[in-house]
């Protein structure tokens, strides 16, 4: 989530039973559903006892963003470690999205994870796996439609066309 989405986050969008959270997205995104995980629902159990109808209390989205740099350079100085200080909000979500594009979830999954309307958005997220070898990837080259079809079902992702008329494809071995 960007950092904003969970600052809006209200009780009614948390589905204890089901371990979901609906999203709704911030900057024009569309809204979704992400999985959570158990300690994930343990630790919003422990929030819950709040009379706020949002998760993360009645508190402006300017007292979280001091609250995570000051936890931010409390844990830099704690572990000497002055690189912690350059994370932001924004670097955990792209952190997670690329670590998931690596574990082989194809790009039409991570736009919808990330709420994106448009696969150029998604695509900066990749940026850091790009350079790994190539053979790591199986790639597959097809002309039509259907073959496009076919490699999207069989879980490759679109790369580029080229001028006559070929499109690339690619997935993880």
């Amino acid at each position: 989530m960007r950092y904003i989405e969970a600052w809006r986050l209200k009780w009614i969008d948390v589905d204890f039973v089901r371990k979901t959270v609906n999203v709704k997205s911030a900057k024009h995104g569309k809204p979704r559903m992400l999985s959570i995980s158990d300690k994930l629902i343990l630790m919003l159990k422990n929030l819950s006892t709040s009379n706020s109808e949002k998760v993360f209390g009645d508190i402006g989205p300017a007292s979280i963003s001091v609250s995570f740099n000051h936890q931010r350079k409390r844990i830099a100085r704690k572990l000497q470690n002055p690189r912690i200080n350059r994370i932001t909000f924004h670097t955990l979500r792209h952190w997670k999205a690329s670590i998931e594009y690596h574990r082989g979830m194809r790009l039409v999954e991570l736009k919808e994870m990330l709420g994106h309307r448009s696969i150029n958005s998604t695509m900066i997220y990749t940026h850091l796996i790009e350079g790994t070898e190539s053979s790591d990837w199986i790639s597959k080259v097809t002309r039509s439609v259907k073959g496009a079809r076919a490699l999207t079902e069989a879980g490759f992702d679109y790369v580029k066309d080229f001028n006559d008329g070929l499109m690339l494809f690619r997935k993880r071995k």
